[in-house]
């Protein structure tokens, strides 16, 4: 699931150096990764657009990387199965049953309890 071939979008990018939406995006950035922004709250984030939500990018999204809350999970992982994105990354503490579950329910490739930034060392 981590190739520098795929187009990633980092589900509540942060401009907030301590939070790991900031962390994560950052990383990807950083190694040349097609790497996009999504979060309602920013309009920027290190120099790039940052998308209120994933329709409003305009190409393919092959992986989304979660780093919210799982709380707030589940109308994403909706938006994704509109969408047709079928893999995902869970940062640790952004999974939960019923996202796991959905993403089996709708056939979505997921990872949990790994983080991408070390799996991409």
């Amino acid at each position: 699931m981590i190739d520098s071939k795929l187009t990633y979008a980092v589900i509540w990018a942060s401009n907030n150096i301590e939070k790991y939406g900031y962390k994560v995006f950052k990383d990807f950035i950083d190694k040349w990764f097609n790497t996009i922004a999504i979060n309602p709250n920013e309009t920027e984030i290190l120099g790039e657009i940052c998308y209120s939500k994933l329709s409003d990018y305009d190409w393919k999204i092959d992986v989304a990387i979660f780093v919210l809350s799982p709380k707030f999970s589940l109308p994403v992982l909706e938006e994704i199965k509109e969408l047709g994105i079928k893999k995902i990354w869970f940062q640790p503490g952004a999974e939960s049953d019923e996202a796991i579950e959905f993403c089996i329910r709708n056939w979505i490739e997921y990872v949990a309890n790994a983080c991408i930034m070390i799996q991409n060392r």
